[in-house]
């Protein structure tokens, strides 16, 4: 039915074979669909996870902790392929009720500790270890604004924008047209608050950049989604293009956006991580011929 007869219905019911790339993953209810263990690694941070943009949130901040040799933070990071339904296991659902990457055992307590939603980890890894969050008011809420922020902004550009642009089974004018007049307010509120400083929250790096650049940085870099760093006109955000350059430089940015990563060039895929050699590990294996 198309968008011009469409009618919804007095009761909705759930059409299985409706929804584009991602309708087997999506459904209108909650709870595991089948019996698994999570694996286990050796590390008290125990991470459960994809390289999607919000799984890249917490492995670019776990590299940047062990970057200033905050020996805590290392980790053993799990690949969880959503395609595949791995985020509906009994053991998944048992750490994240939600059913969504990515999602965090912190085992260093006699109880361990759940925590899921990216921007919950992220504020619970920096108050953790004291780094990447402000501990004066001003400065800590500025970075807070900025967290929460993204929070509230993501699914737009993500669930919003991205799916009817990129991966919805019909394209809909309305609908790219209501997002991608959305993903442009969100670009240029970036865009403008980059023009005054180097960084998201002010002169310091932190969560709020970390949260931030593996969804608008991505796109600026033309990433995600496509085609549609173009049908944006991303180069006209220039202080914007300024930060995503700066960011996507960082040692720790490039080690933290390939774990759990499965696709694109192979010598930016390590899908899972278990200890820092692993990146030695995967550049060497992908040499050889």
């Amino acid at each position: 039915m198309s968008e011009n007869n469409y009618q919804p219905p007095k009761v909705w019911t759930w059409n299985q074979q409706n929804g584009g790339n991602w309708s087997k993953i999506n459904r209108p209810v909650a709870g595991p669909t089948h019996q698994a263990t999570l694996p286990e690694g050796k590390h008290p941070l125990q991470l459960y996870s994809l390289a999607t943009p919000n799984g890249q949130k917490v492995t670019i901040l776990l590299e940047e902790l062990l970057a200033l040799n905050v020996s805590g933070a290392e980790y053993d990071a799990h690949l969880i392929r959503i395609s595949e339904g791995d985020q509906f296991s009994s053991g998944f659902v048992a750490v994240n009720p939600n059913s969504k990457i990515p999602a965090l055992l912190d085992r260093s307590a006699l109880t361990p500790v759940r925590v899921f939603e990216s921007g919950a980890i992220l504020l619970y890894l920096a108050e953790k270890f004291g780094h990447f969050l402000p501990k004066e008011l001003a400065a800590r809420s500025e970075v807070l604004n900025w967290l929460f922020w993204l929070q509230g902004s993501a699914p737009y550009l993500g669930g919003g924008f991205g799916h009817f642009y990129s991966y919805a089974p019909v394209k809909i004018e309305y609908a790219i047209d209501r997002f991608t007049m959305e993903a442009k307010r969100q670009l240029d509120v970036l865009d403008r608050q980059l023009a005054e400083h180097r960084y998201i929250a002010g002169n310091d790096y932190s969560i709020a950049d970390i949260a931030i650049w593996p969804w608008y940085g991505n796109l600026i870099l033309g990433e995600i989604y496509g085609t549609a760093a173009e049908f944006l006109d991303v180069a006209s955000y220039r202080h914007l293009q300024r930060w995503a350059q700066e960011i996507a430089m960082r040692p720790a940015v490039q080690r933290g956006r390939m774990v759990n990563r499965t696709w694109g060039e192979p010598a930016e895929q390590l899908h899972e991580r278990h200890d820092a050699s692993d990146f030695e590990r995967q550049t060497e294996d992908k040499r050889q011929p």
